[in-house]
């Protein structure tokens, strides 16, 4: 029986222990900030200042020069392209050029059989001859009275119509030479000599390709950014030289269907490298901001109202609603809710809460590359 009371005063000693063991311990962590009741004496500490500062790390915005550049794909043409027809319907006497060479403006291409309108020509010119002279001989009798003036007119009138229709047998005549309107290079010819052709048939296609045209669009939002005379490069599939165009013309009105912005530039091409018909990819700069705030993509945080980051102040991350523009590839343009010499935060920004004390490691990546 003694035995029995012996255990129970072990156990109850042993169990009292524990208690004051774990009383005291709990007392330490609480005095450290940790554990479930550090919680709660961390936020109060943190009305006095005494939680432990999240490290971070930060960027002291600088004003910069920011040149918006927009990616666009677009197509190259020629500066001239036309298909070669004949104006009048005859057989092929004569073809002086060749498949592919260069041609000079007004040079002869193709001769067409004339033999049936000089025929005519000289004939048209018999009759202007004779009606000439019958408008002389009418203007003499005129003079004296023996033939009215009315019959002085018809003879005067048939000269003018003898006169012109030499002039038409003329123009058919000078349209039996297909000249080319305009220096560039001549493609493949889809005749021969002999053949039978009318003003459907093409002769071949004649393209003047230096300089080139670049044919792209601009979605809408860009339409008060873009220029004329703006320089911008290119680059076609298969290479990668970048070559350099100027903007020349724009359309003057917005293409309701795309909702975009037609533009055409104009590139130098002496070594006929850039080939009518092919692709390019295009970096057209937009406008040029002297003093532009660019703060790292991810410092940004979306929100119900727009966007956030988490600037530094007095030791204490605070929230900054801000107004952007355009997205690059690392920043993010922003127009409103930021100044120079703001520290912004990029990292750890999921997690931090208005008014959490922060410890910032302050880096330079705004001045990287």
């Amino acid at each position: 029986m003694k035995l029995k009371y012996i255990i129970y005063l072990l156990l109850v000693v042993g169990f009292a222990y524990l208690v004051v063991n774990r009383i005291s311990a709990n007392k330490k962590i609480a005095e450290s900030g940790g554990g479930p009741g550090g919680g709660r004496g961390g936020a109060g500490g943190g009305k006095g200042g005494g939680a432990p500062a999240m490290r971070v790390s930060g960027v002291v915005l600088q004003p910069q020069e920011f040149a918006n550049t927009l990616a666009v794909n677009g197509s190259i043409e020629a500066n001239e392209q036309v298909q070669i027809r004949s104006e009048v319907s005859g057989l092929v006497r004569n073809i002086s050029f060749k498949e592919g060479s260069n041609v000079t403006k007004g040079q002869v291409l193709v001769k067409i059989d004339d033999t049936e309108l000089r025929a005519q020509l000289s004939q048209a010119q018999t009759r202007q001859s004779l009606a000439a002279e019958n408008a002389r001989r009418a203007g003499l009798l005129l003079e004296k009275e023996a033939i009215s003036r009315e019959e002085n007119d018809v003879a005067r009138a048939d000269l003018q119509s003898a006169q012109a229709q030499t002039q038409l047998v003329r123009a058919q005549l000078a349209k039996t030479t297909i000249r080319a309107p305009f220096s560039g290079r001549i493609g493949l010819r889809a005749i021969s000599e002999g053949a039978y052709i009318s003003p459907a048939t093409v002769i071949a296609n004649l393209v003047s390709t230096d300089p080139v045209k670049i044919t792209f669009s601009v979605p809408e939002k860009y339409a008060s950014q873009v220029k004329l005379n703006t320089e911008l490069t290119f680059m076609v599939a298969g290479s990668k030289k970048e070559y350099p165009a100027k903007v020349y013309a724009i359309e003057p009105g917005i293409e309701t269907t795309t909702r975009t912005l037609q533009l055409r530039a104009r590139a130098a091409n002496p070594n006929g490298e850039l080939l009518p018909g092919s692709f390019a990819n295009i970096q057209l700069p937009l406008n040029v901001i002297p003093d532009a705030l660019l703060v790292p993509t991810e410092a940004v945080i979306p929100v119900q109202n727009g966007k956030k980051v988490f600037v530094t102040q007095n030791g204490k991350a605070k929230e900054a609603l801000v107004e952007t523009a355009t997205r690059t590839e690392r920043d993010v343009l922003v127009t409103s809710g930021l100044r120079a010499g703001d520290t912004v935060l990029t990292t750890g920004v999921m997690t931090l809460k208005d008014g959490a004390p922060v410890k910032v490691k302050v880096t330079n990546k705004q001045n990287e590359g």
